[in-house]
């Protein structure tokens, strides 16, 4: 059983990194490793080589792509095309075994990412992965007890890019400054909607030739092949891959972006695990499909510099009461509200707003953090991981998997409280449930036989 996870700064080595040029997107060799020769390059293995993986290809262009994995022949044509003369794999269990490698940037479905995450931190292998980083509470402590085995000697990082955008910073250095005097209560919400079908996808054809459909579906339990799976949206109100609101691949709205949301309240919190869970919906338990519409509520434990607060997440339409009745948060699609006792602070990701609290509510209980004294920016999300896998630093990125895995792991512990129908109480040290039994069988998940997670 891994053990009780202290909050930590993820930031205080920033002012030194920064000085050096460690967050630029694109290192400058040629200040600080001489000429852009190939030895100063990563050797990374791309798994999944589209669709998101696409979004990589510029950054990635300046280090050493010298294999990639991909279960579509169709997407690995395109990595291919992108990256000539890397070697091709199918399997990424193969893939990881490829000679020479430094690094993973892993962009596969959600129902693989702890899986190929154990594998390649066992192989001693840095690696990027998509969010969500893990798809239930096992498979989050499973990955953080990895992490913190191989944290002196290899960098990670979770793909959950916006927590590199300023407004999230400053979010974080007003809320510790005081900007709501004591904090109360935190609400972080996304408002897509998706349609919500009535369960798994019936058999519908075969898989085309060019996807191993089998590999596709690596650990999950079987499922017939059906396109459904494969559908892909960035239509406004839909969600972005459609195979992921099911739950043997995925965790829903709250994997996807809810590991974005949650990201600006979770990252103000210097927050541990939950002691108490609760969650609220319309929807009664689907065991296929994910739910979309609910809160899911926290008790976070106090820490050095706050006392315990309430944290609640919402999707699918879920919103938090408004301090004001001119607020609007149809305007907020995506946002986070803290609570204290002296005001109020909204925000997304890249706007915030301060409101004292009451008549005669004004700001002298509040000293903003002078230009000095505020937190660095993170002039690239990418290049703050690239240069952790080389500076003899890895463990300073700002998403690495102690960070990333307490964060998933409270989401999934709203979807096991949703499942339960009860409130839950949390032995974080142990990762288990205390009053409720039987709650325990939903901090894990079915999968098929042969497939290891840590191995």
């Amino acid at each position: 059983m891994t053990q009780p996870i202290s909050p930590v700064s993820r930031r205080k080595f920033l002012a030194g990194a920064v000085a050096t040029g460690a967050g630029l997107m694109f290192l400058p060799r040629t200040r600080l490793f001489g000429a852009d020769a190939p030895n100063n390059r990563l050797n990374i293995a791309m798994i999944g080589a589209w669709g998101r993986a696409s979004q990589h290809y510029n950054w990635l262009k300046h280090e050493n792509i010298v294999a990639i994995c991909d279960v579509d022949k169709n997407n690995l044509a395109k990595g291919l095309a992108e990256f000539p003369g890397a070697a091709t794999y199918e399997d990424w269990r193969k893939c990881l075994d490829h000679k020479g490698l430094d690094a993973i940037i892993c962009c596969t479905p959600d129902h693989t990412h702890a899986f190929i995450t154990c594998w390649a931190l066992n192989r001693g292998l840095h690696v990027f992965m998509e969010k969500p980083l893990a798809i239930t509470v096992n498979e989050a402590r499973t990955i953080r007890k990895k992490y913190l085995e191989n944290k002196s000697k290899l960098a990670t990082q979770v793909g959950t890019f916006r927590h590199a955008f300023p407004n999230v910073t400053r979010v974080r250095d007003m809320i510790q400054s005081g900007a709501v005097g004591n904090l109360k209560e935190v609400h972080a919400w996304g408002t897509s909607r998706w349609a919500v079908p009535s369960g798994y996808a019936p058999a519908d054809g075969s898989p085309p030739a060019h996807l191993n459909y089998d590999l596709w579906l690596g650990p999950s339990p079987d499922h017939p092949y059906n396109p459904e799976y494969f559908k892909y949206s960035q239509k406004p109100g839909l969600g972005c891959q459609a195979y992921n609101k099911y739950w043997d691949f995925g965790m829903g709205y709250a994997g996807d972006w809810g590991s974005h949301v949650f990201d600006i309240a979770w990252n103000a919190l210097d927050a541990s695990l939950p002691s108490k869970i609760k969650a609220v919906s319309s929807e009664a338990y689907n065991p296929a499909i994910t739910p979309l519409e609910l809160s899911a509520m926290f008790t976070v434990p106090a820490n050095s510099w706050r006392d315990e607060v309430r944290v609640v997440w919402h999707q699918g339409g879920k919103q938090p009461s408004v301090p004001a009745e001119w607020i609007d948060l149809e305007k907020f699609r995506n946002g986070a509200l803290f609570k204290g006792d002296q005001g109020f602070l909204l925000a997304d990701f890249d706007n915030r707003v301060l409101l004292p609290y009451g008549k005669d509510a004004d700001l002298s209980y509040f000293t903003p953090k002078t230009k000095a004294d505020a937190t660095p920016l993170i002039p690239s999300f990418f290049g703050e991981w690239t240069e952790a896998c080389k500076n003899g630093n890895p463990a300073n990125t700002s998403c690495n998997f102690d960070y990333g895995s307490n964060m998933i792991e409270t989401l999934a512990l709203g979807l096991a409280a949703f499942r339960a129908g009860s409130e839950l109480t949390y032995d974080g040290s142990n990762g288990i449930i205390t009053n409720n039994d039987a709650a325990n069988a939903f901090l894990t998940k079915p999968y098929r036989s042969g497939w290891v997670m840590d191995a």
